[in-house]
């Protein structure tokens, strides 16, 4: 700011001199001998190097200073995108899903960028304009305070008009972002999508419904930018009238000698000044009405409260003695829709194993969901070893599960650095949690092994090897619970069957939850929860469910190739 300040200075004194030069060197010397104008030649020479001086100055004081301005804006965004980063991975899932994922992507990429292009044009325009303007002002009117007073009639209805358009423009701007969010929506489902819109030759279908949102898109930024774009016409118009005023009425006044022609020259150069001045502020004020907007959506993600606090034991006590996960009478809907989960009451003990089987959207994910707490339940409790989950800090009740879910993802990198994923686990219970997931033969034939490298998503990996390199990440932590989410849907009977037993042996003492379509998957856990609709519609082990549950003897029935094998 005090470079910004200085050189503006600077670049202001060059008029006045002009008009001194001028006025107080040349003008006099009309009607002088020759001799006379030689003597005045070395002082105007003097000021012409004072004025060369200045200009330098002001010119290297700007670019420092708009150099410096980049570098702060650059870390001030840095700064904005780490917190909104690390807020958005505190998000709750219900959070996650209110603010949807493609919208906090657009507030993480484009919305940032506004804000970071803003904060470095307020640095480089917004020191210097205003002191151009109130500046050129006081030094005119030194020189002539009529003249002033026609330049200053002019900047009240060019404020009036600029914020004006800025007020229309902030509604017109939150409307543009929202439509970056439906756009960026349509993107990460296509690029999640592609092989099934391949598949089913929709190709045509997802490019007529991309270009709807661009469409939407576009119409949002034109209105947007119609609306604004009548602000630099606005400016000049007004400017320019200004300048003719200034022009006509300072050629009568110097007609009459009221006033100097050095001094409308330096008029004229200083009306240029506060000019330029003015159109920065109203380009301050164009880039405010979109930051404005981007900021304000930046700040809900930051002023978003604890998605799950952490409640009292007193709230919530404990049960002594009991151990364990246990569901109490649990209830759960999402949001303000219908029920999902009704009065799902059931109790594992500590090393037991659970399989839950149903119908696709029978609440099977929901509940792992309310286990691990990603949700809250609407009415009852779920409790492990005595204690409501909801009384539980998030970092030491996520310490407790190792999970493959149904839609995991697989990062960028190596094959031991997704089993690790991050969380230092040495390379011999990584080579272990691969032998138990019956992935080892696998790993062993890429080149370079568990150093193989992995695409974004395990693209060059097929379905099966992608959900067992999954599940040796789930069990590398050697976790107290170990949920398997549908995670050996794209396994054959045989490896399935393998990698059940070796789970069994390896993983003694360990608590297991198994969601499966397949009754081989869970037919040897200690109990077996069938849903459907939410419900719980058959309990107990393999053998009491075929004799007693009619929709599992069906599944179990239809699905005896399976069985056969084992």
């Amino acid at each position: 700011m005090l470079l910004k300040m200085v050189s503006t200075f600077l670049e202001l004194t060059l008029p006045r001199i002009l008009s001194y030069i001028i006025e107080g060197i040349i003008k006099p010397l009309e009607g002088q001998t020759g001799i006379d104008v030689r003597a005045k030649a070395g002082e105007i020479a003097v000021w012409a190097v004072v004025m060369i001086a200045c200009a330098t100055a002001a010119v290297c004081g700007t670019v420092t200073a708009n150099r410096l301005a980049a570098r702060i804006s650059r870390d001030a965004a840095e700064n904005i995108r780490r917190d909104l980063f690390t807020k958005t991975m505190d998000l709750s899932p219900a959070q996650t899903d209110a603010f949807t994922v493609p919208s906090l992507e657009s507030r993480l990429t484009s919305d940032t960028y506004n804000v970071h292009s803003f904060l470095n044009t307020v640095q480089r325009m917004g020191v210097r304009a205003p002191i151009l303007l109130t500046g050129g002002l006081a030094i005119c009117a030194t020189m002539d305070l009529r003249l002033t007073l026609i330049m200053a009639c002019i900047l009240p209805v060019l404020f009036v008009s600029v914020y004006t358009v800025s007020s229309r423009g902030l509604p017109l701007f939150t409307r543009v972002q929202k439509a970056t969010d439906g756009m960026i929506r349509v993107v990460r489902e296509d690029a999640q999508g592609i092989r099934v819109i391949k598949a089913l030759s929709k190709v045509g279908y997802e490019d007529r419904r991309y270009d709807a949102e661009n469409l939407n898109l576009s119409r949002s930024e034109r209105l947007a930018n119609s609306v604004m774009a009548v602000t630099n016409p606005a400016m000049n118009f007004f400017m320019n009238l200004g300048l003719v005023s200034v022009v006509f009425f300072g050629a009568r006044f110097v007609d009459s000698g009221l006033s100097r022609p050095g001094d409308i020259i330096a008029f004229i150069q200083y009306f240029t000044l506060i000019s330029g001045a003015m159109m920065g502020i109203s380009r301050i004020f164009v880039m405010w009405s979109k930051a404005s907007s981007s900021a304000n959506r930046i700040g809900e993600v930051l002023a978003a409260g604890e998605g799950l606090p952490v409640r009292s034991p007193e709230e919530f006590p404990p049960v002594p003695g009991e151990s364990g996960i246990v569901f109490d009478r649990v209830c759960f809907a999402y949001g303000d829709t219908k029920e999902i989960l009704h009065d799902i009451s059931f109790s594992l003990p500590r090393g037991g194993t659970l399989g839950i089987i149903g119908a696709t959207g029978s609440g099977k994910t929901t509940l792992i969901s309310l286990l691990m707490r990603f949700y809250d339940v609407t009415s009852g409790s779920v409790r492990i070893d005595g204690r409501d989950v909801r009384t539980v800090p998030e970092e030491e009740l996520h310490s407790m599960f190792g999970a493959a879910m149904q839609n995991d993802f697989i990062a960028a990198g190596t094959v031991a650095g997704n089993i690790s994923f991050f969380r230092g686990i040495g390379d011999g219970d990584i080579e272990a949690a691969a032998g138990m997931a019956q992935v080892t033969e696998f790993i062993d034939s890429l080149e370079g092994g568990f150093g193989y490298e992995l695409t974004s998503k395990g693209t060059n990996v097929s379905g099966g090897q992608r959900q067992r390199i999954l599940i040796a990440r789930a069990v590398a932590g050697r976790p107290d619970i170990l949920i398997l989410d549908d995670a050996s849907s794209a396994l054959d009977y045989r490896t399935d069957m393998l990698l059940r037993r070796a789970l069994k042996a390896g993983l003694s003492g360990v608590t297991q939850i198994i969601v499966a379509q397949r009754v081989s998957s869970v037919k040897d856990c200690d109990l077996i929860l069938v849903l459907d609709e939410g419900r719980i519609i058959g309990r107990g082990t393999h053998a009491e469910l075929t004799e007693n549950c009619e929709v599992y003897r069906e599944i179990a029935g239809s699905q005896m190739g399976g069985a056969f094998l084992e």
